[in-house]
């Protein structure tokens, strides 16, 4: 059976997601949350929605999918067993390689492997399973085709409606760099839907060149449903309770085929709608992907604007009533918002600040009519019970594997006794369970006594064992302890260096980012006096697997650095050796004691999200840290120029400029297939000397005088001097 999976940023949103016809809800603890701007739950709030969840025949996941530093193991730990013990169907994580130290000392704790591990491959997916998860929620930018094979090897998660990130997720480092707010601390501050330009014809005006549209599946599912998926997630841990329920209701139609498609679409719209909806790059990168005009949300469209001796009329069937809310587009850019004022003649009549002109476009963004008709929906569990009062027996209430029975026998009435109308009174109050009940068998013996206090003490004790089974019927519980990992020791001296020409590049590692790949490797490269490592992108196709695939095997290559886990297992089947890169957000001593029992693994980069103390407690001979250099903050896995390929001058590097004039590089390269990608650098390169006791990985794949940036290494006053913009990033601070 398939799965609609449904956000619930808090109670009104759970509620409106399981009213809807949601079959699991996934929701954020009070910490370890990748949305922490989300009201998410405490331990009280958790289990009762998770009882109120299991009633009905919904799971419940709890997203704890942040980076972990090593300070925090234990608090995380402690925290994952204990929500793990409220009943919860599974935890979602980031960090795989914690995932499997958690795995191999709490087996029966299900996991799912978080969007921000970046799984888009089958390889990804198979190191996801030898680490203990059940389950992996695909990188949105997965092809339909990839999709399938890893439907056919381990549980999936595909999302299908919601908000898309404009960077390859967790990868994306621009509110942290930015600001100090880290995405994968669930504190992203959004910087990609300001508004930027580009140093390309046609893209020089400021728009939301980095705001997508949000991804609405819609029919298509039914693919996603024939490539074998078995979860459809709907994006939203911020947004409304009527977003969530519209949402679910049109993806239930979807899926069981019923009538009303249309309308849902319709009340989904209303109730949150992002540039008219993308398919989404499983399907390709189509017309809508890019919002770089509107941001936020346009709603659906009502009608026109006519002005009509002052007033703001629109014709328009659709009667809408106070509450109701407009946004107004002009020329495909928002230019104001408007409310209603009243129903006039063929239409209605809009009030707005903003002076509207004849053709506007009317959008409503706030249909009260809609949201009150959609957050109306109740779903009830059935419950059958029996029950069994005998005049001198212990009362007895049955329910499946469910019995209580009275503390002492019934006792003889003295005048008026229990009815059976009394007794299914009783029983039919739910205590606020979400239950319809009957009655298999009701026996009623004797004249019977019972005080009221007492039967209704009785009904309360027996819907907490209930609930108390529902809960935790059939799973382990488990107590905390400690984890004791392997203290790192050592010390590296070396220099890793990653670029893309290695003319005048004198290093201990060189990594190979390329530029093209569909070229021969360079000589400077390949008939280098170092070790030669071959740059494995975070996201990658089958095609890009299988062009790696021929260069390992025509130059003398050592090994791969790798932004995802996916490139450990690729390595290891081809037997190559691993430099696990910065991509895989290394920042606590179990992670990284769990990465140095994989065969193959040489070195290791640590999170460049660290600051120099939390580095440094986890370096060792294999270890390395981002000392200098460029600070790639994202990954583009789309073109950002609409696929104007006619057009484009195809340069290597493009600079974004936001609104403050502040420029980021943006390094466009080619894919196997042909098609380009992108990389966004931090507008200032970054300056320092690393920790001492760990290894320097330096990125100069922006720089052109790499011999003076490699022979400042060690000279912090020579990096500025070269670097002209330059930050100390987090090596002070970190990130909170």
């Amino acid at each position: 059976m398939v799965e609609i999976l449904a956000p619930a940023g808090n109670v009104d949103c759970a509620l409106a997601a399981m009213n809807n016809g949601a079959n699991a809800i996934y929701l954020g603890y009070s910490s370890f949350s990748a949305r922490q701007s989300a009201e998410n739950f405490d331990g009280e709030a958790l289990r009762a929605i998770t009882e109120k969840a299991h009633f009905l025949g919904v799971k419940t996941y709890v997203a704890m999918n942040t980076m972990i530093k090593d300070e925090e193991l234990e608090s995380f730990i402690k925290t994952l067993v204990s929500v793990w013990d409220m009943g919860v169907d599974a935890i979602i994580m980031q960090d795989a390689l914690l995932g499997k130290a958690i795995h191999a000392r709490y087996p029966d704790i299900v996991l799912h492997l978080s969007t921000q591990a970046g799984v888009c491959t089958l390889d990804g997916a198979k190191f996801a399973k030898e680490c203990g998860f059940s389950r992996v929620i695909l990188a949105r930018e997965t092809p339909l085709a990839e999709i399938k094979k890893i439907a056919a090897f381990i549980e999936t998660e595909v999302f299908v409606q919601g908000a898309l990130c404009t960077c390859f997720s967790g990868q994306c480092y621009f509110s942290s760099f930015a600001g100090g707010n880290s995405g994968n601390r669930g504190r992203c501050k959004q910087p990609c839907r300001k508004k930027y330009s580009y140093d390309r014809a046609g893209f020089e005006d400021k728009a939301y060149a980095l705001s997508l549209s949000d991804l609405c599946v819609a029919e298509d599912i039914e693919k996603l449903v024939d490539a074998g998926v078995l979860s459809f997630k709907i994006e939203g841990r911020m947004r409304r309770a009527e977003y969530v329920a519209a949402a679910v209701r049109y993806y239930r139609i979807l899926l069981d085929k019923t009538e009303g498609k249309q309308t849902a679409l319709s009340d989904l719209k209303r109730a949150y709608n992002r540039g008219n909806y993308t398919k989404g790059l499983a399907f390709g990168q189509d017309k809508r992907f890019l919002s770089t005009a509107i941001q936020g949300h346009i709603g659906e469209k009502v009608g026109v604007v006519k002005v009509i001796n002052g007033k703001f009329f629109v014709e328009s069937q659709f009667r809408p009533k106070q509450g109701d809310a407009f946004k107004i587009l002009r020329d495909g850019e928002e230019v104001g918002g408007a409310t209603f004022s009243k129903i006039e003649g063929r239409g209605f009549v809009l009030f707005s600040k903003t002076r509207l002109k004849n053709g506007d476009g009317v959008f409503i963004t706030t249909d009260t009519s809609v949201n009150e008709r959609v957050l109306s929906a109740k779903r009830y569990g059935a419950i059958a019970l029996k029950l069994y009062f005998a005049e001198g027996e212990r009362a007895r209430i049955e329910c499946g594997d469910v019995c209580i029975q009275s503390n002492e026998p019934l006792q003889s009435a003295q005048s008026r006794p229990l009815t059976k109308e009394e007794l299914t009174a009783c029983f039919l109050k739910t205590d606020g369970l979400p239950v319809e009940i009957t009655f298999d068998e009701i026996v009623l013996q004797g004249n019977i006594f019972i005080p009221k206090s007492a039967l209704n003490a009785l009904r309360r004790d027996f819907y907490e064992k209930l609930s108390q089974n529902i809960i935790n019927y059939g799973r382990t519980q488990y107590e905390y302890e400690p984890f004791a990992s392997p203290a790192l020791v050592g010390i590296n001296d070396k220099t890793a260096v990653i670029v893309s020409d290695f003319k005048g590049v004198v290093a201990d590692i060189a990594i190979a980012k390329l530029d093209d790949f569909s070229v021969p490797l360079p000589e400077s490269f390949t008939q280098g006096d170092f070790e030669k490592y071959l740059y494995y992108p975070a996201f990658l196709t089958e095609k890009d697997i299988e062009r790696i695939d021929v260069l390992l095997q025509t130059y003398p290559i050592d090994g791969l650095y790798v932004e995802n886990y996916g490139g450990i297992a690729f390595a290891l089947s081809r037997d190559k050796k691993i430099f696990a890169g910065t991509g895989l957000n290394l920042l606590n001593a179990v992670s990284i004691n769990e990465l140095l029992k994989i065969e193959n693994i040489v070195y290791y980069a640590l999170s460049k999200e660290g600051n120099e103390k939390e580095q440094s407690g986890l370096k060792s001979d294999k270890s390395f840290v981002l000392a200098s250099g460029d600070i790639k903050i994202m990954d583009l896995c789309y073109c950002p120029f609409g696929k104007t390929c006619v057009s484009c001058d195809k340069k290597r590097v493009y600079t974004l400029t936001d609104e403050n004039g502040r420029t980021f590089p943006v390094r466009r390269y080619q894919a196997a297939d042909g098609s380009c990608r992108f990389e966004v650098y931090n507008c200032a390169s970054l300056v320092g000397k690393g920790v001492k006791g760990a290894g320097k990985l330096l990125e100069l794949t922006l720089q052109e005088d790499k011999t003076s940036a490699l022979e400042a290494k060690e000279d912090e006053d020579m990096q500025r001097s070269i670097y002209g913009k330059y930050t100390s990033g987090h090596a002070h601070r970190g990130v909170l």
